[in-house]
């Protein structure tokens, strides 16, 4: 299959989103900074929710099935080599500071339900999420195809109880780092890619003829929540609000698949000119090494 036009280009503004977040955070102690980098990994998230439902829809209009042995070998192929050539060094590096249970949850893609992993691990928690769903959604929508709509929109109505009751236990912290939390993120990608895809066959066929009528004056409002909504996020310094819970992250979600379905459909050449999709194509494993560079000088002398 052909590349979709303008992913990379949105994964090189994620992982830059990431990089320079995460850099500004711990240059000058700034949360804001954080919930931008946050912000980088939820685009992430969304990309991966769309990119995977229409590879595997696409599927199942040819075939009326889906291939799970051979998606998921196409996805071994395409990350593990990348993540054992970060993780054994690391191992290595580190060995003194691990337990074989921080290494075992690497290794399994666990990492976001290991509460007392060590720094140098620590942004494996967003890649195991991505496994994860990588894991679960194919099988899901391969036996429940008919209800697929109804199964997304129950994920995004659950993670944010699921938030919730984690916040009221004590949980909350690392608990948001697990992948019921943040189960919601991936289903709005799905979701668009369900609702584009076949609309006719779907009961959001209203929410299609919406998404069509997506313009660049309504792709400029969309920026508006996307950018003002970590800031928010950082000023409250990542607490949970009835309002940040019901109304921004919703908001925020919606508007950033709003915004990538926009500009596949509409590609532009900035998002689509050689240094970006580049930039967008090693995004994987700039985010697996930016941890050691930019926490490491925080964390420890090197």
């Amino acid at each position: 299959m052909k590349r979709i036009p303008s992913l990379d280009g949105l994964r090189a503004i994620s992982i830059s989103l990431v990089v320079v977040g995460h850099w500004a955070e711990l240059q000058y102690h700034s949360d804001v900074a954080g919930a931008f980098a946050n912000l980088g990994v939820r685009i992430f998230f969304i990309i991966s929710g769309y990119l995977i439902t229409t590879l595997l829809l696409k599927e199942h209009g040819k075939t009326a099935t889906i291939g799970l042995r051979e998606f998921y070998v196409r996805r071994a192929y395409r990350i593990l080599p990348a993540a054992f050539a970060f993780m054994l060094p690391v191992f290595l590096i580190f060995w003194c500071d691990l337990r074989w249970y921080h290494m075992a949850a690497a290794a399994l893609y666990v990492t976001n339900f290991d509460f007392s992993h060590p720094w140098f691990l620590g942004h494996l928690w967003s890649l195991s999420v991505e496994e994860q769903f990588y894991f679960l959604w194919p099988g899901v929508l391969k036996s429940w195809f008919r209800h697929r709509g109804a199964i997304l929109v129950g994920v995004i109505a659950f993670a944010p109880a699921y938030r919730v009751a984690c916040h009221f236990l004590g949980l909350h912290g690392r608990a948001d780092e697990t992948f019921p939390a943040v189960a919601d993120v991936l289903a709005i990608g799905c979701l668009l890619a369900v609702v584009v895809m076949h609309p006719a066959a779907n009961p959001s066929a209203r929410l299609s003829a919406l998404l069509s009528a997506i313009k660049s004056r309504s792709a400029l409002l969309m920026i508006l929540p996307v950018a003002v909504v970590p800031v928010y996020v950082g000023r409250v310094h990542f607490h949970i609000t009835a309002l940040l819970l019901v109304v921004l992250w919703p908001l925020m979600h919606l508007s950033i698949a709003g915004l990538l379905w926009h500009v596949v459909q509409r590609p532009y050449r900035i998002l689509n000119a050689q240094p970006v999709v580049w930039l967008g194509k090693i995004s994987y494993s700039l985010y697996l090494w930016q941890q050691l560079f930019i926490f490491g000088q925080h964390a420890r002398p090197w």
